[in-house]
């Protein structure tokens, strides 16, 4: 759905990189989130919404899941590329990583409190002039 919105929207170019970015944010839901009050309750049913918005130079998108806890977002580098040798696989952390891909392919990752539970991690993707013209 997101693809064919982009698409329909003239964006079709960010199609891939928003995709996964979606994907990854989805599957942390369904792998990590558990709803607020549902901790004695394994394969309680959950809501996941995906909203996915315009502005003029920008294109953000917001998944929000039940689960007030917040997301384990990455904060930069913690070992240099020079340390890591012939090891770079050193350099990929133990967790985190789809919040990595997420990272490196938005502009901006936050996320935001949901009343009266839950969150919502955002991404913005900003738009090139051209594109932005053609967006609703």
């Amino acid at each position: 759905m997101v693809g064919a919105s982009l698409q329909d929207w003239g964006l079709g170019s960010l199609r891939d990189d928003v995709r996964l970015v979606v994907s990854e944010l989805v599957g942390n839901v369904v792998q990590h989130a558990v709803p607020d009050g549902c901790l004695a309750r394994p394969g309680a049913s959950r809501r996941v919404d995906v909203s996915v918005m315009t502005w003029p130079g920008l294109l953000c998108i917001g998944v929000t899941d039940e689960d007030s806890a917040p997301p384990d977002l990455p904060v930069g580098e913690c070992v240099s590329p020079a340390l890591a040798g012939e090891f770079p696989e050193a350099l990929l952390p133990d967790r985190g990583r789809g919040l990595l891909i997420v990272q490196r392919l938005a502009d901006s990752v936050w996320w935001s409190p949901e009343e009266p539970g839950g969150k919502t991690v955002w991404c913005r993707f900003d738009l090139d002039p051209v594109a932005s013209e053609r967006a609703p």
